[in-house]
């Protein structure tokens, strides 16, 4: 990953990609904009080299294959699709980010709930009636 691209990602952590349409040249490639849309919890809009553009979730990728490639469930949910990187200008982040922003609000709530749980009826709260049945 380049060092624009390793900078990004970790400001990324704290920020959401959805809306972003990246500039490929010296300081990002088209590597890191796949890393990122690897990463990326929404739908994407790969730009071909040929114009062509096609919105999907990517889930897969492989740098290292002799024919490097990204695969992708395209927005209907068909699918796998490969597509080589060599045939890749560019992927936007059209999609919503489904997880900007509610990992650490949800981590939060479920542990709250997980306390109350454990830590039973509070005082005042009245439990099950063990007479009554």
């Amino acid at each position: 990953m380049s060092s624009v691209g390793a900078a990004l990602r970790g400001a990324c952590s704290a920020m959401t990609l959805e809306g972003w349409v990246p500039q490929i040249g010296e300081y990002l490639t088209l590597g890191d904009v796949i890393d990122f849309a690897f990463d990326y919890r929404g739908n994407t809009t790969i730009v071909k080299t040929d114009g062509t553009e096609v919105v999907g979730y990517v889930f897969n990728r492989d740098s290292l294959a002799p024919e490097p490639f990204i695969q992708f469930f395209d927005e209907k949910g068909d699918g796998p699709f490969t597509v080589p990187y060599a045939e890749i200008a560019n992927i936007k982040f059209t999609g919503k980010d489904t997880a900007a922003g509610n990992s650490w609000k949800a981590w939060l709530e479920r542990k709250d709930r997980e306390k109350a749980k454990a830590a039973g009826p509070s005082r005042g709260e009245a439990g099950p009636d063990p007479h009554r049945g």
